[in-house]
């Protein structure tokens, strides 16, 4: 039951970093309409916009669709994230019941476990 419990503490723990870095990672990439994902490219022909880009010489990568799929990308992993922290959370709550400890710890009886 410890085992369970600590396992589930600390993947509810990072997961919820998780969560919390690729909010950032949207919020940001939204507010600055993509300018941060294309900064490595040092072309005077990218525009402001990372959406309007073009592929360029000096860049390393295709910066046409760059925007979109990183975005299309964060949404879902975001989700994803989020949902395994909630059940990751919930696995902690049964290993604290398991325990004697919590709120429904008392409902339950050693023998029902």
């Amino acid at each position: 039951h410890w085992t369970l419990l600590s396992i589930s503490l600390l993947n509810c723990l990072l997961c919820t970093a998780c969560s919390v870095g690729l909010a950032l990672a949207i919020a940001l990439t939204v507010h600055s309409r993509g300018t941060h994902l294309v900064r490595g490219c040092n072309s005077s022909a990218l525009p402001v916009d990372a959406r309007a880009a073009i592929a360029t010489n000096d860049c390393p990568f295709n910066t046409t669709r760059i925007y979109d799929t990183a975005l299309a990308l964060w949404f879902p992993s975001l989700l994803l994230a989020a949902a395994e922290a909630v059940l990751s959370g919930r696995c902690c709550l049964v290993a604290l019941v398991f325990q004697g400890i919590g709120p429904c710890a008392h409902s339950y009886g050693k023998e029902q476990v």
